[in-house]
Parts: C-alpha cells; structure tokens; sequence
C-alpha cells in the first residue's frame, strides 16, 4: 500500500517540477537619466505587477554601470516600473513582458503627460510608419498649394502696380495727346478717323470725338525706348503696331555741307529747354524760346523756321521767326542784330493771330549763316 501511494505521488510530482524547470523568464533593464540626459546613480528603482503590488526592487549601482536596473526572472505579463530620487524627480513607464526581454529609460523630473506620450510613440512608432508617410505627403502638396497661390498674388501685386503706373502716366502706353476746345486732354491712340470724326482707344474705353473740337493733336516720343505696356488679359492675342516717332529738329545752313567737309570748327546753333506756347484773351497765339550757340564760330542771321500742319490731309503753312542776339555789321555795311557769338545765347518769339487759323501739330528747324 505504501509502494502504491509513494508511486502516485512521484507521478504528480515529476509533472509539475518538469512544467516549473521548462517555464521561460524574462527580464526588464533599463537606465536612468536626467533632462540633460546623464546618467543618474543610487536611484531607487520599484518593479510592480498589474495590481499594483509591488515585485522587486533595485538601484543603480555602479556594477550594472553608472544609471543602469534589471529585473530578472520575471514571468510575461504587465509590470510597472518607478524610479524615484528626491534631488531630480520621479518617474514611471508601464512594461509588457511577451515573448522577449524588455529595455527601457526613465527619464527624472519629466513631465507625467509628456512621458505618455513618449510612451505611446515609441509603442506606435511601427504602426504610425505609413501614417506618417501620408501626412509628410499632405504637407508638402499643402507647401505647393501656398507657393502657387503666393506667386500669383505676386503677378497680381505687379499687374495691380503696372496698372497704376499706367493711370499716372498714360503716355507709358498711348503715344497721342488730343487737346480739344474746351481745354480737356485726351490720351489715347487714334483707331479710326475721317473727315468729321475719330474713334480713341483711351483707359476708359473707346471715344468718338468730332473732328470740329480738335484743336491739336501732339504726338509724345520717350526718350528711351521702353517696352509698350499690355494688360495681361489680351497680352496673348496683342500685337502692337510699330510706333512712329517724330523727326528730330534739324539744324541747317546755307553753308552746312561746306562746313561739315571743312576741318575748321564751325557753328552750331541749337535749342535750350522747350519752346512754350500761350495765348491771350484775343486767342492769339505766341511761341517763346531761347536758342545757343555751341560751335566755335559765329552764327549770322539766326532764324526758327516753324511749318505748321493745318489739317488732316496734310496741308502745311511755314512761318519764320529771327532771334534777338547780338549787333554785327559786315563789310557791305549791312547790319544784323541775330547774329550769335560762340557760347553766346539769344531769345526768340513768335506771334500766331488768331486769324491765322487752327492748327493740329507743327515741328521746328533752326537755320543760320556763316560769314568770314
């Protein structure tokens, strides 16, 4: 009967020792830091189970290295670590032992909200990879978004200043300067004309203007050559004409082409500012202006030479003007009192009836002689 009970009890025995001796542990290590991150020694470290209770303890010794716990034997399951040092601070991290060796840090003095999320990044780091992929591609489409949208606000603040420019000087765009009767100006660009109206491309739109309320139509030439301004709504579709220009004042002689072969330095007379132009209550017109002479020799018998174009059809009328210089008398006994010396200057003016008529425009040549 003994036999018999010391067989069943090593039956019941032998089992539970082999499942006890084929259990699997694991453990739990880790160090310690600061904010700084440097390694902190003798900090108490407290292992607790899923209920709270409390399961091993440990410290940072030196012989695991300076900041360095491990918790050995520890079958899988949840665990909670704590460290604990008064001068730094505390904190803890909740463990989950599965199917391998768990390694941690415990940072002291961190905030308990800040140390969750830490947490909760590292345990998700793997599943958030192609989150974070997504997000990374949503930004840089949103950049792309804003730098578009940044650069044609760009276009717009320029077209919005060309625009501007455009509306305190029009002649940056229109050539043409129709001054009517009633003293209005128009800036514009003549599409159309006939004997009784003409059609102006203005800022505004288009305007029919009766011929009759023209009094002169000046054409204005920049100095430069800039680009023509177009509104970018028709710039695709625009071609602009070429713009004529004005012919330059020239300054002749009855002598000119002797001078020009001759290597002595001759005359040469030319205009100072612009000539100006008033009219009194009796609508008579007077051009004033002042001429110098810049060449090395004298200027005899100085004169201003103005055609005036009358209408449309190019009827011209020429009117001549001498200027009041300085008195010389040749050896024929003639005597002159427009004549110029080098570096010398003399005024001009000219008086316009008004029976003279209307005029649309008119240009200006100054002519002089050389005598010995």
């Amino acid at each position: 009967m003994r036999r018999i009970t010391a067989i069943l009890f090593l039956s019941l025995v032998v089992p539970i020792f082999t499942g006890a001796l084929l259990a699997k542990t694991y453990s739990i290590s880790g160090i310690v830091v600061d904010l700084e991150g440097e390694k902190l020694g003798n900090v108490e470290v407290v292992l607790l189970d899923a209920d709270g209770e409390e399961v091993d303890k440990a410290s940072t010794a030196k012989r695991f290295g300076k900041g360095k716990f491990e918790f050995k034997k520890l079958e899988s399951g949840r665990y909670t670590v704590e460290a604990n040092k008064e001068d730094v601070g505390s904190a803890s991290q909740d463990v989950t032992i599965d199917e391998d060796d768990v390694e941690i840090e415990l940072t002291l003095g961190a905030k308990p909200e800040k140390r969750e999320k830490v947490a909760a990044a590292e345990e998700g780091e793997a599943e958030r990879g192609p989150q974070e992929e997504y997000v990374m591609t949503e930004v840089a489409f949103e950049i792309k978004k804003m730098t578009a949208e940044l650069d044609h606000l760009g276009s717009q603040v320029r077209d919005l200043q060309a625009r501007s420019e455009m509306w305190t000087n029009p002649l940056s765009i229109y050539a043409k300067e129709i001054i009517l009767e009633n003293g209005s100006t128009v800036f514009g660009k003549v599409v159309y004309q006939d004997e009784e109206i003409l059609k102006v491309e203005t800022l505004v739109g288009y305007l029919v203007i009766d011929r009759s309320q023209v009094v002169r139509i000046i054409e204005n030439v920049s100095a430069e050559d800039e680009p023509e301004y177009v509104p970018e709504q028709i710039r695709e579709s625009y071609s602009p004409p070429p713009m004529p220009k004005l012919a330059e004042p020239r300054y002749v002689s009855a002598e000119s082409s002797e001078r020009r072969a001759s290597k002595v330095r001759s005359a040469n007379i030319v205009l100072v500012g612009n000539i100006s132009e008033k009219k009194d209550r009796s609508n008579n017109i007077t051009f004033a202006g002042q001429t110098k002479n810049i060449g090395g020799r004298r200027a005899d018998f100085v004169k201003v030479n103005f055609v005036f174009r009358k209408d449309w059809s190019g009827t011209t009328k020429t009117l001549t003007t001498f200027i009041s210089g300085a008195y010389h008398t040749f050896d024929s006994g003639i005597t002159t009192d427009s004549s110029l010396l080098p570096g010398a200057s003399g005024n001009f003016e000219m008086i316009i009836s008004a029976d003279f008529g209307s005029f649309i425009g008119y240009s200006y040549t100054i002519d002089w002689e050389e005598y010995e």
